[in-house]
C-alpha cells in the first residue's frame, strides 16, 4: 500500500527523538532511575496518538534530561500496547500515551477488557484535545458540504462506506452518533489504525471517515478528500471555513483526548516528577509545533484533575456504547 499518508501525517514530527546531549537534572535523578524513559504508544505509527507521542517525547527529554524513546505496540484498538504498559516495571521509565478509546471507551466495548484503566494505572497528566473532523474522499464529487453528504447518505441506503480505525473505536462511534441523528444507514470498514484509513478514502476505495482534524486537513490540502464538518463547539483556524456540526444542528462537539499514564504502583515522587517534566515540556517548540499541526493545544493537569475527566468520559461514552448496541469480539 502507498505510505504517502504516513509522510503527510508524519511533517514536522519524524525524527524528533533523537537523543539529546543535555546535562543531566538533579532532581530527574533522585525520581527517575537512570535510563531512558519509554512511551508505549498503543498504535501503529503515522496516527495522531503516535505524532503527538513523539512530538511530546521531545519535550519531556529536554526536561528530564534523559532519552525519551516512543514504541508502537499495536493490536485490538489499543488494549495490546495499554496492557504492556500497564504490566511495566513501577518505577517511571514506562508510560503510555492513553486516549479516549483505551482510557473512555474500550471498556465498555470490549466484554472481557485485558486490563482496568482506573486500578491498573496512575495518571499523569492530560496532554491535549484535537478535534474530530467528518471527510468525504475527493472521488465523492456529488457531495460537497454536509447537506449533500447526508442527502447521498439517505439515498443510497446503506451503500456509503466508512472509515474507522476499529470497531468501537472513537472515530467508529463519532460516525454511527451523525448517522443515527440524520437518519442514514451506512456500510462501516474498520482498520487496524488511522493511517491505513486515511489511505483508503484518499485511494477512493472507502467514501468517508471521521476522524482527527490534522489528518483530515493533510488530505484536503492535497486535493484527495474535503471536510465537511467539525465536531467542535467553534470553528478552528486550520480549517477555517469548515462549519461545525452544532452549526448544521448536529449535537456533537467532541474530540480525541490524549493524557499519559503510569502502570499502577508508580512511586509519587516519580509521578510529581514526570507531571513536571509534562509541563514544562509543553513550552518546548519543537513540541508546540506538532500540537499546531493537529490543531491542538497544550493542556496539562494534575493527576487527580485527569482521573476525573476520564471518570467523566466513560460514563458519557458507555451511554454512546449501550445506544448503539456496539460490542467487539474479543
Amino acid at each position: 500500500m502507498p505510505r504517502v499518508h504516513r509522510r503527510a501525517i508524519l511533517a514536522g514530527a519524524a525524527g524528533l527523538v533523537a537523543p539529546l546531549a543535555l546535562p543531566r537534572l538533579a532532581d530527574a535523578q533522585s525520581a527517575l532511575p537512570d535510563r531512558p524513559v519509554r512511551i508505549i504508544v498503543p498504535y501503529n505509527a503515522g496516527g495522531i496518538t503516535d505524532v503527538i507521542s513523539r512530538g511530546m517525547a521531545v519535550g519531556l527529554q529536554a526536561a528530564l534530561g534523559q532519552p525519551v524513546v516512543v514504541e508502537n505496540r499495536a493490536g485490538a484498538n489499543g488494549t495490546v500496547g495499554t496492557l504492556a504498559a500497564a504490566r511495566a516495571p513501577a518505577d517511571g521509565t514506562t508510560i503510555t500515551m492513553g486516549i479516549t478509546d483505551t482510557f473512555a471507551i474500550n471498556r465498555s466495548t470490549f466484554p472481557s477488557l485485558p486490563y482496568d484503566d482506573e486500578r491498573d494505572f496512575a495518571p499523569i497528566s492530560m496532554v491535549t484535545r484535537v478535534p474530530f473532523a467528518l471527510m468525504v474522499g475527493a472521488h465523492r464529487r456529488e457531495i460537497t458540504d454536509f447537506a449533500s453528504f447526508v442527502r447521498e447518505a439517505r439515498r443510497e441506503a446503506g451503500r456509503l462506506s466508512h472509515a474507522s480505525w476499529g470497531v468501537g473505536s472513537s472515530s467508529h462511534l463519532v460516525f454511527e452518533f451523525i448517522a443515527r441523528n440524520q437518519g442514514f444507514e451506512k456500510l462501516h470498514v474498520p482498520f487496524a489504525a488511522q493511517a491505513p484509513g486515511m489511505q483508503a478514502v484518499a485511494a477512493a476505495q472507502v467514501d468517508s471517515m471521521a476522524l482527527p482534524v490534522g489528518g483530515a486537513e493533510s488530505l484536503a490540502r492535497d486535493n484527495r478528500a474535503r471536510i465537511v464538518a467539525l465536531a467542535h463547539p467553534h470553528r478552528i483556524d486550520l480549517t477555517p471555513n469548515v462549519p461545525t456540526l452544532t452549526e448544521l444542528g448536529v449535537p456533537l462537539a467532541t474530540g480525541l483526548w490524549l493524557a499519559l499514564y503510569a502502570p499502577a504502583r508508580t512511586p509519587p515522587a516519580a509521578i510529581a516528577r514526570l507531571n513536571e517534566a509534562v509541563r514544562e515540556g509543553m513550552r518546548n517548540e519543537q513540541t508546540l509545533s506538532v500540537f499546531r499541526q493537529q490543531a491542538g493545544a497544550p493542556e496539562p493537569s494534575t493527576p487527580q484533575e485527569l482521573a476525573d475527566f476520564a471518570r467523566r468520559e466513560r460514563e458519557q461514552w458507555g451511554r454512546v456504547v449501550r445506544e448503539a448496541n456496539i460490542t467487539v469480539n474479543s
